[in-house]
């Protein structure tokens, strides 16, 4: 899964205390967690584990939740495991995220794929699963930029995944989890909105 860590929202590195596996697909994109683990694996563990499943994976070619065979597979999994929670990547339709907020909701952790760097959807996601209610950890990976990480707090994201590379100027890191944190015309900055009219 290559050398990656994941910093919470004030910038603090809580990789040592990450405990999330990804479930291995062919799709997984590196990144999503810390470790992954087959299907194989994680049934044949005596312990439970804390797993991420590939939401793309639990829906139907129309967008909703597969049931059947996959559904039996997730209510496998959901058996063998002590939290679960879904990894989806942001090149869709935030309708699709609408649509499944029921699901969403039930899940602990959801981490948001960013597949490119000119990708903003992740923004999209974040602030709509906020919206539908979503109380859990929501996690940004992939490929999104130090500069954005202060919005994507203020979207809702709690939790992200940075490589080593990312990792190797931590005053620039640490200046991004601060960048809106300072007053602007006697306002906290946190505090306004993304967008204004005026």
């Amino acid at each position: 899964m290559g050398n990656h860590h994941v910093l919470n929202h004030e910038g603090v590195d809580i990789s040592q205390n990450d405990t999330w596996l990804a479930l291995s697909t062919n799709e997984l994109p590196d990144g999503i967690a810390l470790s992954h683990i087959s299907l194989l694996e994680l049934l044949q563990k005596q312990e439970k584990l804390e797993v991420l499943l590939p939401l793309s994976d639990l829906l139907d070619s129309a967008g909703k939740l597969a049931g059947g065979l996959l559904e039996q597979v997730s209510d496998l999994v959901t058996q063998h495991a002590s939290r679960v929670g879904v990894w989806v990547t942001a090149n869709s339709d935030t309708d699709l995220l609408i649509g499944l907020s029921e699901f969403l909701l039930q899940q602990d952790l959801i981490v948001i794929h960013v597949p490119a760097f000119t990708d903003g959807r992740g923004f999209s996601y974040a602030q709509t699963l906020r919206q539908i209610g979503y109380k859990g950890e929501i996690r940004i990976a992939g490929q999104f930029g130090r500069d954005q990480i202060a919005y994507l707090l203020r979207t809702g994201v709690d939790s992200f995944v940075l490589n080593e590379h990312d990792m190797q100027s931590i005053s620039d890191i640490n200046q991004a989890f601060s960048a809106l944190s300072s007053s602007y015309d006697g306002r906290n900055a946190a505090a306004l909105p993304m967008f204004s009219g005026s």
